[in-house]
């Protein structure tokens, strides 16, 4: 665990570094605080609006895991459909890609008269938009298993059951991993645009309405909170991948 959390030093370095320069810069210049100000500003105002900031947090945090844990389970279910029928694949397989290629920004509006500006069009955003890298990472998964492995497991007599769940289910899972990361940061981004477009909470409902305020600080600070909250949940993805591969240890090419 030490030698992981070393990994992110110099990325913290470099973030720090950026701070400064940045600090220096805006002063140095004298940029006016509504136009660009300084971080010690920023996060000064994080402190000080940390009960608005916070409860506004707690929405998007609530739309993001929902709306993440509903992807994949979405997305598991489709790919092992796919993987058993594969006659299925080249009609389903455009269908998903065809849902990746409409903006949310234009879903959102429809999505907010079907459903109402309540937590379920953010969630539904959140799904949309996280679902097809799951998808595509764990199909990717348990198709990669070994041939050789598969045609001696059915030697011994094991079930195509017995060896989805034991074999090809175990190897996919750093591939599903790999999708949940992926997904983890676009789902922020999903639940962002779904409050940007109708909501009454939220942190991208609060950029929102500070931005026409020239309230920047808080601007800033919602975003700040917003790449906080992308970054830690790649981070459990990221550490749960280490965890589970240590105590077994699968290889998944």
């Amino acid at each position: 665990m030490n030698k992981l959390n070393l990994q992110f030093i110099p990325s913290m370095f470099l973030i720090f570094i950026l701070f400064i320069l940045w600090e220096v810069l805006v002063r140095a210049f004298n940029v006016e605080e509504w136009f660009l100000p300084p971080p010690s500003l920023i996060f000064n105002e994080l402190f000080s609006s940390y009960k608005i900031i916070f409860d506004h947090f707690l929405t998007t945090f609530t739309e993001v895991v929902v709306g993440l844990i509903l992807s994949a389970v979405i997305a598991i279910n489709i790919a092992i459909v796919i993987f058993f029928f594969k006659n299925l694949e080249k009609s389903i397989y455009p269908l998903l890609i065809a849902s990746q290629t409409i903006p949310v920004i234009t879903l959102s509006p429809l999505l907010l008269v079907w459903f109402g500006p309540n937590i379920l069009s953010k969630i539904i955003i959140v799904i949309i938009i996280s679902f097809f890298p799951i998808i595509v990472n764990f199909l990717d998964g348990l198709k990669s298993v070994d041939a050789e492995m598969i045609k001696m497991s059915e030697q011994f007599g094991a079930s195509k059951l017995q060896i989805f769940y034991k074999i090809q289910v175990p190897y996919s899972f750093p591939y599903f991993i790999s999708g949940m990361k992926i997904a983890s940061v676009s789902s922020v981004i999903g639940a962002v645009v779904g409050e940007w477009v109708g909501a009454s909470s939220g942190l991208g409902w609060l950029i929102k309405i500070s931005s026409p305020q020239f309230l920047t600080e808080r601007v800033f600070a919602s975003i700040f909170v917003l790449s906080f909250l992308a970054i830690a949940l790649f981070l459990f993805f990221y550490y749960l991948e280490k965890l589970v591969l240590k105590k077994y240890p699968i290889r998944g090419g």
